[in-house]
């Protein structure tokens, strides 16, 4: 195998480099007028006819204060557009909190999504530690609106969805948007150094182990307003953006680095360390190459079948950031034989060397198509999948790369 696949190898690492490069110079053209970020093209030209959304707005500005750390010379100025269009025209000034996004004719997207309001804390942490003028006091905006409407003392969860006057909650409750809680809760701790925010990733992560030991480690990923499993949920619409039915074995993966750098950070017991291993050998096995074909499948159903055979670019990048992790804990050769096919098949399949950037969804075949994600929207886990194998997996990435841990 070429060594630029292998980690620890200096091929390795000028090839995150130049990708990482490629996509800080293929997402320049997001901010709209005000801020808000164009959803991006095949080619990283903004799509102006879609909704501008918070989610992707929060990620740009995450990506590009790192990219301040990175010496790119127009990291700062798109940071600050981004950071500037969260506080200015997708903030609400009357009820509170950030919009889910603006329309094409800047009409308000309805409802509050604890989704976005985790973003809108990563963007906010990244943007402090990289100085980006508005960071800390979108940072301390949002944690107010997050702590009072999403978070939950007595659940020890967050919910999920509002309506756009915080005046009803959805009944609806699932793990997505507590899984980006806790990468936001721990950025907050990296950043602020408030450990009320490292317990409450504790009391979410305690959660997600009992209910996926209970399941042979595969997530349950949604839940009713009383935190009761719903397995069911969207048996009819399996390939769902946000709301796949059944185990989607990328976010087994997502959360296993996840609470590998929690544990770290805190140095917990080793027990969570194998619990980690756990969620993500059991989403490999599922998931990975499930069907013949290279790639990871989207979606299982509770016995590990593959549902939705589609590959998803986020889930490769966690899978190459997570085997990384895993090796560096534990030393275990399997993960970084792992991270040499995983990176293998990014550069075969699934980064786009004509128009840089990553496809963000194959078929079984490995055929790009766009039925979930066309396009190119944002960088976020693209970007992040050329850092986290080379940094410190006890510390959130924006702290880590900034102070070379």
């Amino acid at each position: 195998m070429d060594n630029k696949y292998k980690i620890n190898t200096d091929e390795n690492k000028a090839f995150l480099e130049k990708m990482r490069n490629e996509l800080l110079c293929f997402g320049r053209e997001f901010p709209s007028a005000r801020g808000s970020s164009y959803y991006l093209g095949d080619d990283g030209r903004p799509l102006k006819d879609r909704n501008r959304e918070t989610w992707i707005t929060s990620r740009m500005a995450h990506v590009y204060s790192i990219g301040t750390f990175l010496n790119d010379s127009q990291s700062k100025e798109l940071a600050t557009k981004a950071i500037c269009g969260l506080k200015d025209e997708l903030h609400d000034p009357k009820n509170g909190g950030y919009y889910a996004g603006l329309t094409k004719d800047g009409a308000i997207v309805p409802t509050k999504q604890c989704y976005a309001h985790a973003f809108v804390i990563l963007a906010g942490c990244s943007g402090l530690l990289a100085d980006i003028p508005g960071a800390k006091a979108l940072l301390t905006d949002a944690l107010e609106v997050y702590d009072h409407y999403f978070w939950s003392e007595k659940d020890g969860l967050a919910s999920d969805t509002w309506n756009t006057e915080f005046t009803v909650c959805d009944p609806y409750r699932g793990l997505n948007a507590n899984m980006h809680s806790v990468e936001a809760f721990l950025a907050v701790y990296d950043t602020l150094g408030d450990k009320k925010y490292y317990d409450r990733a504790k009391r979410v992560i305690d959660h997600v182990l009992g209910w996926a030991k209970a399941n042979d480690w595969r997530i349950p990923e949604h839940y009713t307003s009383d935190w009761q499993m719903d397995l069911e949920c969207n048996k009819d619409s399996p390939a769902d953006q946000f709301k796949p039915y059944g185990a989607t074995p990328g976010h087994g993966i997502e959360w296993a680095r996840l609470i590998t750098q929690w544990a770290l950070a805190g140095k917990e017991d080793a027990h969570y360390i194998e619990s980690a291993q756990a969620l993500f050998d059991r989403a490999i096995e599922d998931g990975w190459c499930a069907d013949g074909a290279k790639g990871i499948v989207y979606t299982t159903d509770w016995q590990g079948k593959p549902i939705v055979h589609d590959r998803m670019h986020w889930t490769l990048a966690e899978a190459i950031n997570t085997s990384a992790t895993l090796y560096k804990v534990t030393g275990k050769q399997g993960y970084a034989d792992l991270y040499a096919q995983f990176i293998q098949y990014l550069d075969e399949c699934v980064y786009d060397h004509k128009h840089g950037s990553w496809y963000h969804q194959l078929d079984r075949e490995n055929k790009v198509i766009g039925t979930v994600w066309d396009g190119k929207p944002d960088l976020y886990h693209a970007f992040q999948a050329t850092l986290i194998p080379y940094h410190s997996p006890s510390v959130s990435i924006a702290k880590a790369v900034k102070d070379n841990l």
